[in-house]
């Protein structure tokens, strides 16, 4: 039964350290075996936090007492340990201990009903991998959101929940989920900081310092900004097409073209023409 232990180095001082098995060959090892991507090139990051929650709960290990913090060395022995103890019979290869391992989304599929959403989702590997996905970008922000007044998080959910089973009314059912799955998860990625930010850019609008917005701009899928006027903000994402880069939120829009920049802000509202200041 193959395992990866601690390995014991002897210093010149002659005193034994301890070698962490937390490698990125050990990542790449433990995701060859638990797969967290759909197959497409959509997962967390190998080795990142988000990573690291997505292969707890393939184990069925997360949220118990008992699990390491991520970022320690004895989590990765941890892991380790739930893998190899999951082989059967003794001289089976580390390949067998999947048997266990149940793919799908954040839910149990047995408890669904026929021909649901829900169904839908556990019959699609990418459409169950954005399933956990966000789960796990959902957990994340939760955490960032201990402290948020009032608390409108978990309401949401269930409103863009409520939002992805509508999707049973579109002519391409998988279409609309995937797009619903992945602007959720840019959206809380870039609304609780868990992905980098770039920025702040300030945009003048009409020439007037008064009609200034400031614009953050996050790396998400697909990109997504952060814009601010005054006390309302309001997240855009990237659409595809045309030149430059245009923006779209839920009423308003931010066009860079070279050197200017056409920016909407609110329903029915005319354009603004602004320039980044320097």
């Amino acid at each position: 039964m193959k395992k990866y232990l601690v390995l014991l180095l002897v210093g010149a001082t002659g005193v034994a350290q301890a070698q962490t098995i937390c490698t990125h060959q050990w990542y790449e090892s433990i995701d060859k075996i638990l797969h967290t991507t759909d197959g497409q090139g959509h997962g967390p990051d190998i080795g990142s936090d988000e990573w690291k929650s997505v292969i707890e709960f393939k184990l069925r290990v997360r949220d118990r007492p008992n699990v390491p913090e991520r970022s320690s060395d004895q989590w990765c022995q941890y892991i380790d340990q739930q893998i190899n103890g999951m082989q059967g019979a003794e001289g089976s290869t580390r390949k067998s201990s999947t048997a266990n391992v149940t793919p799908g989304p954040s839910y149990d599929c047995a408890n669904v009903k026929p021909g649901a959403i829900e169904a839908m989702i556990c019959e699609d590997k990418a459409l169950s991998a954005l399933d956990l996905n966000l789960s796990v970008v959902y957990d994340s922000a939760r955490i960032k959101a201990g402290n948020e007044h009032p608390p409108r998080l978990k309401a949401e959910q269930r409103g863009w929940i409520k939002g992805r089973d509508d999707c049973w009314k579109s002519d391409d059912v998988g279409a609309c989920l995937r797009i619903e799955y992945q602007r959720r998860i840019a959206e809380l990625q870039a609304r609780y900081r868990l992905v980098p930010g770039i920025g702040p850019f300030y945009y003048e609008c009409e020439g007037k310092p008064a009609s200034e917005v400031s614009v953050m701009f996050f790396k998400t899928d697909p990109p997504t900004l952060i814009a601010e006027r005054g006390d309302s903000v309001s997240l855009m994402y990237q659409q595809s097409g045309g030149s430059g880069l245009k923006y779209l939120g839920r009423n308003e829009t931010l066009w860079e073209q070279q050197a200017k920049t056409i920016i909407t802000w609110g329903y029915g509202a005319p354009e603004l023409h602004c320039k980044r200041r320097s």
